[in-house]
């Protein structure tokens, strides 16, 4: 597919999953386990696009209220994941770097070990990045920032936007060109608030297992289609 231009950053909200297990009466371990392997094409294919940094929110902040059964059975595929030796192949042939971005005080220890150790095994890799949000929220980031600057009150004026920038829980992902949001939902639900405000967006239709390469395609052809004007 010949692209006039691409997103050099990429986000994806994976959301239908529960839907999906419903639809397909399957267990919602079932469901969460292919959104992962789903993922993983997912990155793949915007890869073979020549999209290097890409970034998911796998779980926000405010999906623990979502009942015990469901909150282990996604842990319980994270880790899997972090621990597959496929995965872990796959990464190291393509250079991949994982980094993991949010409160890992919401995980489990032996989750937060195994994604800990991935994350450390990747990190000299620079010829593509994954970002995993897990246990973020847009809320939670924004104050953590601000947390820091109020406790150094003496910054300078012209100090503030870089030193608020500086201290997110994302700080490490740049702006985000294009989010895609499956499942037919309007809205980013707090997805980082500080690298979206010219974002452009695009909301599918898909539940999230149900993604395609097509679908993909079809979005990034929205995207060129775009005249962005970052307010000018």
């Amino acid at each position: 597919m010949a692209k006039k231009k691409l997103p050099m950053t990429i986000a994806i909200i994976p959301d239908g999953n529960r839907r999906w297990a419903r639809a397909h009466k399957l267990s919602i371990l079932k469901s969460y386990n292919n959104g992962v392997k789903k993922f993983v094409e997912f990155s793949e294919w915007c890869r073979a696009y020549g999209i290097r940094n890409v970034t998911v929110w796998a779980f926000s902040s405010e999906n623990i209220k979502r009942s015990k059964e469901e909150i282990n059975a996604l842990f319980y595929i994270y880790k899997k994941a972090a621990t597959s030796k496929s995965l872990a192949s796959r990464l190291h042939k393509t250079q991949t770097r994982i980094k993991i971005i949010g409160n890992r005080q919401m995980l489990p220890k032996d989750l937060i070990r195994s994604l800990s150790k991935l994350e450390k095994e990747t990190e000299g890799y620079k010829d593509g990045i994954i970002n995993v949000l897990i246990g973020y929220g847009g809320r939670e980031d924004l104050i953590h920032s601000v947390k820091y600057l109020a406790n150094h009150a003496t910054l300078k004026i012209k100090d503030i936007e870089k030193e608020f920038e500086k201290h997110l829980i994302s700080n490490q992902i740049p702006n985000i060109d294009f989010i895609i949001r499956t499942s037919g939902e309007k809205r980013l639900s707090g997805f980082m608030p500080w690298q979206t405000g010219y974002s452009e967006l695009y909301f599918s239709k898909k539940l999230w297992p149900d993604f395609t390469k097509k679908d993909l395609s079809n979005a990034l052809n929205d995207y060129n289609n775009r005249q962005r004007r970052f307010g000018r």
